[in-house]
């Protein structure tokens, strides 16, 4: 008998199954990066952002508290504070889109389902500044038109509709390397139209009927950042943390933005786990378990009155359910620091409040001195290896306790993550300034005013970083073909703002040639910053050669620290 709509229960298990098996095959997406270098981070990003929500979806499962719409709000939020990266970004808005179609509906049939995708890749597209074809947004759009198409001849069967969805979107992906050479001449399919693949394929097998292990290992991604786990381990294997199961709804008679609501549940994991917060326009619903229902429930009276309240004693009632709950957020809470968390390099809270403040991606003790040194008030650890999140940028700006801020992402896979927190931000003017390098970053601050408005230095801070050129010397981690350079596993590589520079057996000639193709006739300063893994007289040799080499040009030498990059060199 065809299956003509899915109902909430049903979406949860797909998405839940679609998070795990984008989790499972993260480290095979990541080598899908079109330059060998070792930091492609697509899968991990992706599967960062989804488990965001993930993990809420799961724990609203458990405690049997599915609706569509609080649903669609667990997972829109979710992946909106989670997202990494440019694929995060992008997966978190289609999912954005998908669920303000289908959250006010009881159950999804093929003709809602067909809105949602229409409605999912409009918002993405929306979301990127400069669309490119041949990534995740062309299969996303494939998808969508198939949706469509399916739909307008009055297909019923959701089970046929979805499998002819999924086998258009993989022909699609099937066809990026056609329209971007740069994935054709490195063998490969887009790594983010691969992800999404992943993640609807997962979706696909749970609607199927497929039993899927929704625990996910714990474990940590190429970016360091914890995992959360889906799985549920019976009590009796683990004594209980927090003993008194609380719930209530707040009746709001106040502003509970997205922003507030993050800050809410930050709180409320500081007393306790197992949490669930999930807003409608009027009402807020939450569940958490904790020591001290009273700090709970006091700081709930700020944003309302409250109704429905229920405190259980779960050490006294060990009801199956809730302590497989327990369980569940005791292995969240266990997990290590979050990519981007950078407590250490946090600056202090101002005592008063400033006009200005800046915020810098960075990685590298050096890179962060310098930084700090030209008057950056807070350090996101992250970079190429490991992209901060949304909510990790977010964090920042509330430590910074001025009236504008300016947010150097520091790397084109940061900034639509950085744009996404400034849109989310109501009480702090925020200047994401487009820098793609560390070197643009520091560039940027260099060129900032006290003198003009933050209209004008954000013109002139942009103006400044589109006058410099980066290179980064790093090695290849697999054979492949790029830019016409054959590569070999273990080479040295010299990438620049645009492409592959340079390849070669040693660091130092290889940086020499990259450095040789950047330059121009009207640059008069070349900056080299060294890495961890580059001994301080390699680098003083290579400054002497370039200083022969280019005597009209000022060569300055610093220690950066980070990792991967033997170097990274700007010009200007």
């Amino acid at each position: 008998m065809a299956v003509n709509t899915i109902d909430a229960k049903m979406l949860a298990k797909m998405f839940l199954a679609g998070a795990k098996n984008l989790e499972s095959r993260k480290e095979w997406i990541n080598e899908l990066n079109v330059f060998p270098v070792p930091d492609g981070d697509t899968g991990t990003n992706m599967t960062l952002t989804i488990m965001s929500a993930a993990k809420d979806v799961a724990a609203m499962e458990a405690n049997n508290d599915l609706d569509m719409q609080s649903l669609a709000k667990a997972i829109s939020s979710g992946s909106l504070r989670g997202a990494r990266g440019n694929s995060g970004v992008i997966l978190s808005q289609l999912f954005r889109g998908f669920t303000k179609t289908i959250r006010e509906s009881e159950t999804i049939d093929i003709p809602l389902l067909a809105q949602a995708f229409e409605r999912a890749v409009e918002t993405a597209y929306k979301a990127v500044m400069k669309p490119k074809e041949g990534t995740i947004l062309t299969v996303a759009k494939g998808a969508s038109l198939k949706a469509r198409e399916l739909a307008d001849a009055g297909e019923t069967d959701l089970e046929k509709y979805i499998g002819a969805i999924i086998e258009h979107a993989d022909y699609v992906l099937s066809q990026t390397p056609e329209m971007l050479p740069v994935l054709k001449q490195a063998g490969v399919v887009d790594s983010g139209g691969q992800g999404l693949m992943q993640v609807l394929k997962g979706a696909y097998e749970a609607f199927l009927g497929k039993e899927v292990d929704f625990k996910l290992e714990d474990g940590r991604g190429a970016a360091g950042a914890p995992f959360s786990s889906i799985g549920a381990q019976p009590q009796a294997e683990a004594d209980i943390k927090f003993g008194y199961c609380t719930e209530f709804i707040i009746m709001l008679n106040r502003t509970f933005n997205i922003k507030q609501e993050m800050d809410f549940k930050a709180y409320l994991e500081s007393i306790g786990d197992s949490i669930v917060v999930v807003a409608d326009e009027d009402v807020v619903k939450v569940h958490v378990h904790t020591n001290d229902p009273g700090l709970a429930i006091q700081k709930a009276l700020k944003y309302g009155a409250l109704s429905n309240m229920k405190i259980d004693n779960m050490r006294l009632e060990h009801h199956e359910k809730v302590i497989r709950m327990s369980q569940q957020a005791e292995g969240t809470q266990a997990a290590g620091p979050a990519a981007g968390e950078s407590a250490a390099q946090s600056a202090s809270e101002p005592d008063a409040r400033k006009e200005s403040g800046f915020i810098a991606v960075s990685v590298g003790e050096g890179m962060n001195a310098i930084l700090k040194d030209l008057g950056v008030d807070y350090i996101i650890e992250g970079g190429q290896t490991m992209n901060p999140s949304t909510e990790d940028v977010l964090n920042a700006i509330d430590q910074v306790n001025a009236d504008t801020i300016y947010v150097l992402p520091n790397n084109k896979n940061i900034i639509l993550a950085a744009n996404q927190a400034r849109y989310m931000t109501e009480d702090k003017k925020i200047v994401v300034v487009p820098t793609k390098t560390i070197a643009q970053g520091i560039t940027a601050v260099i060129n900032f005013s006290a003198d003009l408005s933050a209209e004008e230095n954000e013109a002139a801070m942009t103006e400044a970083i589109g006058a410099v050129k980066t290179g980064e010397v790093t090695y290849a981690v697999r054979d492949t073909m790029i830019d016409d350079y054959e590569i070999r596993q273990g080479d040295f590589m010299g990438i620049g703002d645009d492409g592959i520079l340079a390849v070669g057996q040693a660091v130092e000639s290889v940086a020499l040639s990259m450095i040789d193709r950047m330059m121009e006739e009207d640059l008069e300063l070349i900056s080299i910053y060294y890495g961890q893994e580059t001994k301080e007289e390699e680098a003083e040799a290579l400054r002497e050669k370039v200083e022969e080499k280019y005597p009209a040009c000022d060569v300055e030498l610093q220690y950066g620290g980070q990792p991967i990059y033997y170097y990274i060199v700007s010009v200007e």
